[in-house]
């Protein structure tokens, strides 16, 4: 087994939200006549990296919901309600948290689920923990082969375009249009610059697909209930794509934890060229994203994303023999 990384911040407490004490009164007053009993408890969600509003609220009648929220003006109102038109049209097989209902209420937009009495997988990974995650991932990924009308009218982004757009940072690099993040200074990225530009040019097309993925599947988007069970939450960026290229994100976390991330990849039909991309391209991602200064989402994101840059490029360090 390899020497496990660790982030500097748990994943379970990444979050800097406002408390339930802090959303406008009328706001308070809405939400609690929505459920039909005063909300006497708010439990804040501890992971994630938005600074939006979202607790585990419980009222006086003993009814649990989870609840997110967030201005009008601020983009994660608009999230939010994407979210809500997603996880609304998803399958039965898909165990994700369904919306309850929504509001506009003194300029804020509400959400609210089902509240799952769960908690996001500590790091090192259980394998246990890990094995559920995947099991989940593999009936959603499954279900959603084919998605229906509902969910493409919900406007699904093909992810080989995301790529080209947004994660094609080692070519940008090499053709000097970007710099060299000074995160990656201390990797084997500055000597494989030429091949890492390679690998991620080359992966739109093996990453092509009808199926929807989740997008953004981290280890801080599960939930692993009292049984042992895993719920896949923040159905915000989903598109049509492979669905090994959402395994390989998620895997990133299984690599640092020491586990054989290769292993657990097995049976997911991912061609070795292109998770060598994926790797290549998640790495600069994240690497300069964690280049880029203080964030205004939570100020632990710079170092989510320079560990998860850092811990993808080690593992495609290992597939390639790179020292």
């Amino acid at each position: 087994m390899r020497p496990i990384s660790l982030p500097d911040v748990a994943y379970g407490t990444t979050a800097v939200r406002p408390s339930w004490s802090d959303l406008p009164k009328r706001l308070q007053k809405a939400i609690s006549d929505r459920l039909g009993s005063p909300v006497s408890a708010a439990r804040s969600a501890g992971g994630g990296f938005t600074r939006a509003f979202a607790a585990v609220l419980t009222t006086s009648a003993g009814i649990s919901v989870f609840v997110k929220a967030a201005p009008l003006s601020n983009p994660n109102s608009r999230a939010y309600a994407r979210e809500a038109s997603i996880t609304a049209a998803l399958p039965p097989a898909v165990t994700a948290a369904r919306p309850l209902w929504t509001m506009v209420e003194s300029d804020w937009f509400v959400l609210c689920l089902e509240a799952i009495d769960g908690h996001v997988p500590a790091l090192p990974w259980e394998p246990a923990e890990l094995r559920s995650a995947l099991d989940a991932w593999s009936a959603a990924a499954a279900a959603l082969a084919k998605p229906t009308n509902e969910l493409l009218k919900t406007g699904v982004p093909a992810l080989p375009e995301i790529v080209r757009a947004e994660m094609s940072w080692w070519s940008e690099i090499k053709s000097g249009q970007e710099p060299f993040p000074r995160t990656a200074w201390e990797t084997v990225a500055r000597d494989r610059i030429d091949e890492l530009a390679v690998l991620e040019r080359g992966l739109p097309d093996l990453v092509a697909g009808a199926g929807l993925m989740h997008g953004d599947l981290r280890i801080d988007n599960v939930l692993v209930d009292g049984s042992g069970r895993a719920w896949l939450c923040d159905w915000t960026w989903p598109c049509l794509g492979a669905p090994w290229f959402d395994t390989v994100t998620l895997l990133v976390s299984a690599y640092a934890s020491g586990l054989d991330a290769d292993a657990y990849l097995s049976g997911w039909n991912a061609p070795p060229s292109g998770v060598e991309g994926a790797l290549a391209a998640l790495a600069g991602y994240w690497l300069v994203r964690a280049d880029g200064g203080p964030s205004s989402a939570s100020p632990h994101s710079r170092q989510h994303q320079l560990f998860s840059g850092r811990q993808a490029l080690a593992w495609l360090a290992d597939r390639r023999g790179w020292s």
